[in-house]
């Protein structure tokens, strides 16, 4: 019998990860043929989820707990998950219910069609509009620029066959992107659409800075643009300074009593010519950045606890 292994990261999900045990578990009841785990990585809550996981895997040795040690972010803990929970396959979902727990069953009929990969893809969404649209943009852009083709509205909510498990675990990478990772190294994947739900209870745990961390990673990840633009318009800006210096002398030469170049330009040139190079500071800090943190080579995460693991199963 084939066992699926379903991951769900919480931070401060303490609403949210009984019922959805729950839920989980009523599918697998229509499911006889599959043996199944339920594996919570919990991102150091505050709230009592880890009191409640304690309980939940008090109750039913089929229920598992990760429990890591500080927040080592939305990146680091499910692809430290998904690589620890062992299984024929791993279902990463997220606790907040967004992610419907009936794509379960679809999943795994794509999975024994011979897919590794089977990415669940919002094609449409109850969230906020504006946040629906900006994220469309992002999705738009990343993809042109990239090299390396990427999923458009994919939130790492899918099933990893074992084999692929097995790539993600010798990649070694310290700040791994999983959505970018799955576009370059997956064979043999399959899309299949959904619409995003509604969270059920607690308040989403992203924000700007949350967001823009995960922007960064891929844009710094799977672009060459940002340093390549800087080198361009660096390009840009001194040749049309070449050219607007040639005209003022020209002028000035040609009327050299009627024409007064003042200090504007100077002071306009100093401040653009000042923009420029601080965003590209900026830009190339991201770059480094991102390098600094490969280089150094540190643990995805820390555990503290896990709860109803067998040690011969810990890993794929």
């Amino acid at each position: 019998m084939k066992t699926v292994s379903v991951l769900i990261p919480t931070y401060n999900e303490l609403e949210n990860v009984e019922p959805l045990s729950q839920a989980i578990i009523a599918e697998f009841a229509k499911l006889p043929q599959y043996n199944y785990t339920i594996t919570f990585i919990d991102n150091n809550s505050k709230d009592g989820t880890r009191d409640k996981l304690r309980e939940l895997c008090g109750n039913n040795k089929k229920i598992r707990a990760i429990l890591n040690a500080k927040n080592f972010g939305q990146n680091n803990s499910p692809y430290y998950g998904i690589t620890h929970v062992g299984g024929d396959c791993v279902i990463l979902m997220f606790a907040d219910f967004q992610d419907p727990v009936s794509m379960i069953p679809k999943m795994l009929e794509k999975w024994e069609q011979g897919y590794r990969i089977v990415c669940a893809i919002k094609t449409t969404s109850k969230e906020n509009k504006v946040m629906r649209f900006v994220r469309t943009c992002y999705y738009k852009l990343i993809t042109k620029l990239s090299e390396v083709e990427q999923i458009e509205h994919f939130t790492g909510f899918g099933l990893y066959d074992a084999s692929f498990v097995r790539v993600l675990s010798n990649l070694h990478d310290p700040t791994p992107f999983l959505r970018g990772i799955v576009a370059e190294f997956g064979s043999k994947r399959v899309d299949l659409p959904y619409e995003q739900q509604l969270r059920r209870a607690g308040k989403s745990k992203y924000n700007f800075f949350s967001l823009y961390d995960v922007a960064m990673l891929s844009f710094t990840s799977y672009t060459k643009i940002g340093l390549r633009l800087a080198t361009f318009v660096g390009i840009g800006v001194a040749f049309i300074s070449i050219i607007i210096a040639t005209v003022y002398l020209v002028y000035k030469l040609l009327f050299w009593n009627m024409f007064s170049t003042g200090m504007a330009p100077i002071v306009i040139g100093m401040f653009f010519l000042g923009a420029v190079q601080l965003i590209f500071l900026g830009l190339t800090g991201e770059y480094i950045l991102s390098m600094n943190k490969r280089v150094m080579n540190r643990p995805l995460v820390i555990e503290e606890e896990r709860i109803n693991f067998e040690e011969k199963n810990n890993e794929i």
